[in-house]
């Protein structure tokens, strides 16, 4: 019998060991690790392999770099500070982290991501750059992911067993693996939403599945529910939703009537766009026998149908706000609500939540009640017949019947209220309208910001088409509306705010605006021949609000009023007060638009919670739900951006032989950033495409100046353009550089 040979030792050395153990110890530094388990993560189980890692974990405890806390547990001995940020990912993989630790952003280069995507929740530590003495850092671990889900363009591999999703936008620097039995049916160059399942420790990519087809990439349909998958937006209701709102009573009945005021014989009437499909608010107007106005602004009352602890409560607070894209709007509420029982629509009785004012010719209120009311809208205006009131009323002492279009019933209504005649309206809105411009004046002599904002709209085709863009303007009636409706806002928050002892409430607060940002604001608009006085908070906002005014027609308007409002604070939801600045109002919420934003239906119903006694309900519960009506807010006016880009892409594609002049907004050293004045569409000349000469960038001067020909392109100038390529999945406009524009 021929003796069994011994198996000889294996005596492989495993290399950089030292750096791999402490890597493993400080990667889950608050863990113990014995040798065992470094061991199994190395994937080694031969005795010579344990015994290196046996002798290393001693030396390394020797030169205390790590601690033994228990026999044989080890754990690493951490002298870096860390620190926590979120992620803001630049191209070619590398980055930035803003954290609250560092004035500055923290550059983190690719090979230091350590699979952190952008927006992510992250923890670092920072060292000083050795050439520039800047700061930058690593990634030690993700805390929390900004986000699971992306869309993108599949492309399945030939031997139909594995996929990659290339996700949109240049913020992801990594494709998604999908393998084959998880593409979910999608077909090689769909668009599709896919979710991360998995980034194993040796994998290149995230492994993923395919959640949902969306179409082929550049159709009209696919990209609009591209950019609402996007942003973890819903496109329509789930079922269970829908037949729970099909279900509720909508009937106006006695019973509930008789619990709240009646104040259905008022004249009544509401101003909106006239697309407007839903009308959250209203206005009445009353002349008391002591000569003040009695002025209600009544809003539908949306919590006497949301009821708490309901599956459509749920859904609505998930959605938090409604959504307006270029050709749809994705409610927050479903139809037979938004468009129906809430909507204050003409010669109908509604349930509303008011707040009543009685004033007089100075616009001081001398009176203020707030309940739960009854109304009947006697007419629907649209903004530009409001107008036609006002402005009717500058050029002749009267205004003529004729020149009102309303659609007020001859016959007595239900309500039993008498007949409005046209010039009664008429009255109605010519008072208030002056109400109104007393209000305005006074709210920008105390120091509000007037953001008067040109909004791009798209003339639409039945398929979508964007056959023409127009600009949408603040006028009077506009502003009529809206001095009433941040009067509410305001006083319902005083009410509460005020009270002692300090009550839970949601406050829509704005900070004052960074220093720095204002200096940097100063730096840019300097260029074009305006300054601010930073001497005060007043001094702040009346140089802004100066410079806002001069801007107005002038090529530069709408670069100018963008960076303004680039410059403020964000506003957002809170149930710590701090007082709003761009309105210059130390109290202030959102009582008015209900069907719409889930913060007023929170201040509807603790508004009468409080007129009912009640006590105060626990201050985190809200703020926690406040952050995330903030947080879907943002998401929202996301959508709606990128909506607005993709139809101004589309609508660039049939003008692609034209020219256009436009301003530079933009200088970076890749290229230059110009708009289009006739129709704001922006686009980007790559500094590769100017051939003429080699262009550097000057960032003093916020220019790239031609090498030979010292030839400047500057922030502001006017350049002709014409449409080079666009890109509607990527929402992309490359423009080819014609020249300086010279006048005739």
């Amino acid at each position: 019998m021929t003796k069994k040979k011994k198996r000889k030792p294996s005596h492989n050395k495993i290399s950089n060991l030292t750096n791999t153990i402490l890597s493993i110890l400080k990667k889950e530094r608050t863990k113990t690790f014995n040798y065992k388990q470094i061991a199994a993560i190395l994937g080694v189980n031969d005795a010579s392999s344990r015994n290196q890692i046996i002798k290393k974990l001693a030396e390394l405890k020797a030169k205390k770099e790590i601690e033994e806390i228990d026999r044989g547990k080890f754990k690493a001995i951490v002298n870096t500070e860390y620190h926590t940020g979120r992620v803001d990912m630049a191209s070619r993989g590398s980055g930035y982290i803003i954290s609250d630790d560092f004035e500055d952003d923290v550059y983190i280069a690719s090979n230091n991501m350590n699979k952190a995507l952008h927006g992510d929740e992250v923890e670092f530590y920072a060292y000083k750059r050795r050439k520039r003495g800047k700061l930058e850092g690593e990634i030690t671990s993700i805390i929390k992911r900004a986000k699971s889900e992306y869309v993108g363009v599949i492309q399945i591999h030939d031997k139909k067993n594995f996929a990659f999703v290339i996700p949109d936008g240049n913020k992801m620097y990594t494709d998604i693996f999908v393998p084959i039995n998880k593409i979910n049916k999608a077909e090689d160059g769909d668009k599709v939403l896919v979710s991360l399942e998995d980034w194993p420790e040796k994998a290149d990519s995230p492994h993923g599945r395919v959640l949902k087809v969306l179409g082929k990439p550049g159709e009209h349909n696919t990209e609009i529910h591209a950019i609402l998958a996007e942003y973890g937006l819903p496109l329509e209701f789930p079922h269970d939703v829908e037949e729970f709102a099909n279900k509720i009573n909508t009937s106006i009945t006695k019973e509930e009537i008789a619990k709240r005021r009646d104040m259905r014989k008022d004249l009544t009437f509401t101003i909106d766009p006239k697309d407007a499909k839903d009308f959250d608010d209203a206005l009445s107007f009353k002349v008391l026998d002591n000569g003040l106005f009695e002025i209600g602004i009544h809003i539908a009352d949306v919590s006497h149908y949301l009821q708490e602890n309901t599956i459509l409560d749920d859904e609505a607070y998930e959605r938090a706000t409604s959504v307006y894209l270029v050709d749809r709007v994705v409610p927050m509420l479903p139809e037979i609500l938004s468009n129906g029982a809430c909507s204050l629509r003409p010669h109908e009785e509604k349930y509303t939540f008011s707040a009543v004012f009685k004033m007089n010719d100075k616009a001081e209120i001398k009176d203020q009640w707030f309940g739960r009311t009854v109304t009947y809208s006697d007419a629907r205006f649209a903004y530009e017949e409001a107008q036609a009131i006002i402005e009717n009323n500058v050029t002749s002492s009267a205004v003529e019947t004729s020149q009102i279009n309303t659609t007020i019933p001859v016959e007595v209504s239900l309500s039993g209220k008498e007949y409005q005649t046209p010039k009664d309206i008429a009255f109605a809105v010519l008072k208030m309208d002056k109400l109104a411009k007393i209000m305005r004046r006074k709210r920008m002599s105390q120091g509000a910001i007037s953001f008067d904002k040109v909004e791009v709209k798209f003339n639409l085709d039945e398929e979508a088409n964007p056959v023409g863009v127009f600009f949408k303007t603040s006028k009077d009636a506009n502003k009529l509306i809206e001095e009433f409706m941040l009067l509410a806002n305001k006083k319902v928050a005083e009410f509460i705010g005020k009270q002692n002892p300090k009550k839970t409430f949601v406050y829509r607060v704005h900070d004052e605006p960074d220093d720095s940002k204002l200096a940097a604001l100063q730096n840019v608009v300097g260029r074009f021949g305006y300054k601010l006085n930073f001497k005060d908070r007043k001094s702040v906002a009346a140089s802004l609000n100066n410079l806002l005014s001069e801007v107005v027609g002038k090529k530069e308007q709408n670069l100018v009023d963008t960076l303004t409002i680039r410059t403020m604070s964000k506003a957002e939801y809170t149930t710590h007060n701090i007082g709003h600045y761009g309105l210059a109002f130390d109290y202030y919420t959102h009582f008015t638009s209900p069907i719409r934003r889930y913060p007023d239906v929170m201040v509807h119903r603790l508004l009468q919670h409080y007129l009912d006694g009640g006590k105060s309900p626990n201050e985190d519960i809200y703020e926690d739900k406040c952050n995330h009506s903030s947080n879907m807010e943002n998401l929202a006016t996301k959508a709606e951006r990128d909506s607005i880009k993709y139809m101004q892409i589309r609508f660039m594609e049939d003008h692609k032989n034209e020219n256009f002049v436009g301003v530079i907004s933009g200088v970076t050293d890749w290229g230059i950033y110009v708009e289009i004045i006739e129709n704001k569409c922006e686009g980007m000349v790559s500094v590769r495409d100017m051939k003429d000469d080699h262009y550097a960038f000057d960032e003093d001067h916020y220019a790239l100046i031609g090498k030979n020909s010292k030839i400047m392109y500057q922030l502001g100038d006017e350049v002709v353009v014409k449409v080079k390529n666009t890109d509607l999945v990527k929402k992309h406009l490359d423009f080819t550089l014609i020249g300086k524009h010279v006048e005739d």
